[in-house]
C-alpha cells in the first residue's frame, strides 16, 4: 500500500520552513486557528497538481516549495505512471516536488525528473483522495452526485454506461452526417451537375494518354514539310552526289578516295592501319545516313488535309486542358477522381436512407441501454443510501434517513427523447438520469435535498458519512479530510473520530481538525504552532506524545492546557480511543 511519509513546506503562507511527518494509520493535525493547519492541505494539493496561486508565496520569499515522499509498491499504477514519465524510485519511495514563484510560474519534479504538472494530477487519482469543505460544496450539486453514485456502483453501472456511451457517440456521429447530407442537398446537386457536364465533355473528346504530345510533334512536322524535304534532299546530294552531274564532288566519294589511299600502305604501320579503319567506319556511316535521308525525303508528304485534322484535334484537347488540367494526363486524372466523386454524390439519397434507418435503430438501442443504466443506478442508489444511513446512525443521527432520487425529465416530443419506463425523456452522454441525494433528518420529515434538509452540523456528518462510504469503494490508499467535522461536537464528535479511526485500519487517513474528540482517536497527532513573529518554522510542527498530547487535547477542550478538569477529560478521551482500537 502507498503511504505518504512526510512533506517539507517552505515559504508557503504562514509556514517559513517546516516538515510534516505522517504515520501509516490515522494522523490528526491540530493547532490554534490561523496557525497554518490548512497549509498542510494546500501543500498536498500542490503536490497533486493543484492550481499554483502566487498569493500563497510567503511575503518576502521568491518562491514556495513543497516536497513530498510517498512509498509505493512495485507494480502499483502510480509507480508505473511515474516510471513512464521518467521518474526513478528512491529505495521504494517516490519523491515529488512543486515550486511556485512569486510571479506565478510553476515547476514540478517527479523522482528527480522535471515533468508537466498534468502528470502529478494523473498520479493524484491513484494516490490521494482529498475530502474537504470545498469538496462538500461540490457534492451538494446534483451533477456531482450522479458521478459519485456511478463511481460507488463500480462495474454495476460502469458496464452498462460504457455500452450506452458507445451507442450515444455513434448516434451523434450519424446525426451529424445525416444533418450535413440533408442540409447541403442543393450544394451537392449543383456539384453533381458540374461534374456530369465536365465528364461528358471529356468523354466526347475521348483523349488518349500522351496524345497531346504526339499531335504537337506531328503538327510541327506537317507545318514545315516542304522545308524539311528540301533540307533532306540537299543533305543527301552533298553526301551521295547528284546522278545528273557526274563532275560534282560528294562526301562519300571523297572519303572513299581517302580509304583507298591508306589501304595501300596500312600494312607498314599499325598506327596508320588504325586510322584507315576509322576512315572505313566513316564511309559506312555516311552511306547509312545518306540512305536514311533519301527514305525520309521520299516518305515526307506535305498533306494540308492531315494538318487540318491534327490542328482540329489539338484544339479539342486544348479546350479540355484549359478547364480540367495542365495537360491530357492531368485531365484524365481529374476525370477519374470526378467519376468517383459523382458516384458518391449520386449515392447520397441511398446513404440518407441508410443513415435514417441506423439513427432510428440507435435511438431504440439507447432506450434499452438507458433503461438498463437507470435500473443499475436505482439499485446502486438504494445500496449507497442504506450504507450512508447506517453510517449516520453511528454519527449520532440514528433517526436520519438518506435516499437518492433517480428521475428523468420528459422530452418536449418523442423525436427528441428516448423511451425510459414508457415515457419519452431527455438524454445525454451519461444517460437520461438526474440524481439527487435527499435527507430526512427525523421520522415524519419529508426527504429534501441535503443542501436544504440539514443543519450545519448535520450536513457535516452527512458528508462525512458519504465520504466514508465512498472511500470504502475507492482503492485510493490515502485520504485527507480538511475539517469535515466543522459544526459537530459532543457525542457526535466522538463518533466522527471513531469512524475515521475505523477507516484508518485499511488506509492512511490524515485529518485537519479542531475537535479533541477526533484528535484523540489518531495514531499520531501533529501540532502546528506559530512563533512570535507569526511564522511556522521547522520546530513549529511537532509530533505530540505522552504529556504533550494530553496538554494539547486539554487546550482544545477548554482553552487551558493546565486545567485539571480538561486534563482529566483529555485522558478519558485517549483511554476511550485506545479501548476502541
Amino acid at each position: 500500500m502507498s503511504v505518504l511519509e512526510e512533506m517539507r513546506i517552505r515559504s508557503l503562507g504562514v509556514i517559513d520552513d517546516a516538515v510534516v511527518e505522517l504515520s501509516p494509520g490515522f494522523t490528526a493535525v491540530t493547532g490554534e486557528t490561523g496557525a497554518g493547519k490548512t497549509m498542510v492541505v494546500t501543500s498536498l494539493g500542490l503536490l497533486l497538481g493543484g492550481r499554483a496561486d502566487p498569493a500563497l508565496v510567503r511575503v518576502g520569499a521568491k518562491a514556495a516549495v513543497v516536497e513530498g515522499r510517498i512509498t509505493v509498491s512495485d507494480g502499483d499504477a502510480a509507480a508505473l505512471r511515474a516510471e513512464e514519465a521518467g521518474a526513478e524510485l528512491d529505495d521504494g519511495a517516490l519523491l515529488i516536488s512543486r515550486t511556485v514563484s512569486a510571479e506565478g510560474r510553476s515547476r514540478a519534479h517527479l523522482g528527480g525528473r522535471s515533468v508537466p504538472v498534468g502528470v502529478l494530477t494523473e498520479l493524484a487519482d491513484e494516490l490521494v483522495a482529498v475530502h474537504g469543505q470545498t469538496d462538500q460544496q461540490g457534492l451538494l450539486k446534483p451533477a456531482r452526485q450522479r458521478g459519485a453514485l456511478d463511481r460507488y456502483a463500480g462495474d454495476g453501472v460502469e458496464v452498462p454506461h460504457a455500452k450506452y456511451a458507445a451507442a450515444y457517440r455513434r448516434l451523434r456521429a450519424v446525426a451529424t452526417e445525416l444533418e450535413e447530407l440533408t442540409t447541403r442537398a442543393r450544394e451537392r446537386a449543383q456539384e453533381a451537375d458540374l461534374l456530369r457536364f465536365g465528364l461528358n465533355e471529356v468523354a466526347a473528346v475521348e483523349p488518349l494518354p500522351g496524345e497531346d504530345v504526339e499531335l504537337a510533334a506531328e503538327a510541327e512536322r506537317l507545318g514545315h514539310a516542304e522545308a524539311l524535304a528540301s533540307a533532306a534532299s540537299l543533305a543527301h546530294t552533298a553526301l551521295a552526289g547528284n546522278p545528273e552531274d557526274p563532275e560534282s564532288v560528294d562526301a562519300t566519294t571523297v572519303v572513299a578516295a581517302a580509304g583507298q589511299a591508306l589501304d595501300g600502305v596500312r600494312a607498314h604501320d599499325p598506327a596508320l592501319a588504325a586510322l584507315a579503319d576509322r576512315v572505313g567506319e566513316i564511309s559506312i556511316l555516311l552511306a547509312d545516313v545518306s540512305g536514311e535521308l533519301a527514305g525520309y525525303a521520299d516518305q515526307l508528304d506535305a498533306d494540308p488535309v492531315r494538318l487540318a485534322v491534327v490542328e482540329e484535334r489539338r484544339a479539342a484537347l486544348t479546350a479540355l486542358t484549359r478547364k480540367y488540367g495542365k495537360d491530357i494526363a492531368a485531365v484524365l486524372a481529374w476525370a477519374q477522381e470526378g467519376a468517383g466523386r459523382l458516384t458518391e454524390l449520386e449515392g447520397d439519397d441511398e446513404r440518407i436512407g441508410e443513415l435514417t434507418a441506423e439513427h432510428d435503430a440507435l435511438r431504440a438501442e439507447l432506450s434499452v441501454l438507458g433503461q438498463a443504466l437507470t435500473d443499475a443506478r436505482t439499485e446502486a442508489a438504494a445500496r449507497f443510501a442504506d450504507a450512508v444511513t447506517e453510517e449516520l446512525a453511528s454519527l449520532a443521527m440514528p433517526h436520519a434517513r438518506v435516499s437518492f432520487a433517480v428521475r428523468q425529465t420528459e422530452a418536449a416530443d418523442e423525436a427528441s427523447g428516448i423511451d425510459i419506463g414508457g415515457r419519452s425523456v431527455l438524454y445525454g452522454p451519461s444517460g437520461a438520469d438526474e440524481v439527487e441525494l435527499l435527507l430526512a433528518p427525523h421520522p415524519g420529515a419529508q426527504p429534501r435535498p441535503i443542501a436544504k434538509g440539514a443543519s450545519g452540523g448535520e450536513l457535516s456528518r452527512v458528508m462525512l458519512a458519504v465520504e466514508v462510504v465512498f472511500a470504502g469503494s475507492d482503492p485510493v490508499p490515502t485520504y485527507l479530510f480538511d475539517e469535515v467535522d466543522a459544526g459537530v461536537g459532543g457525542k457526535a464528535a466522538v463518533e466522527v473520530g471513531r469512524r475515521l479511526a475505523k477507516l484508518a485500519r485499511s488506509a492512511q487517513v490524515v485529518v485537519v481538525t479542531h475537535l479533541p474528540q477526533v484528535a484523540a482517536f489518531a495514531d499520531r497527532q501533529l501540532l502546528v504552532e506559530k512563533t512570535v513573529d507569526g511564522s511556522v518554522t521547522r520546530s513549529g510542527v511537532t509530533v505530540l506524545e505522552g504529556e504533550d498530547r494530553v496538554r494539547e487535547l486539554s487546550r482544545m477542550l477548554a482553552g487551558q492546557e493546565d486545567s485539571e478538569t480538561a486534563r482529566a477529560h483529555a485522558e478519558e478521551l485517549l483511554a476511550t480511543a485506545r479501548a476502541d482500537g
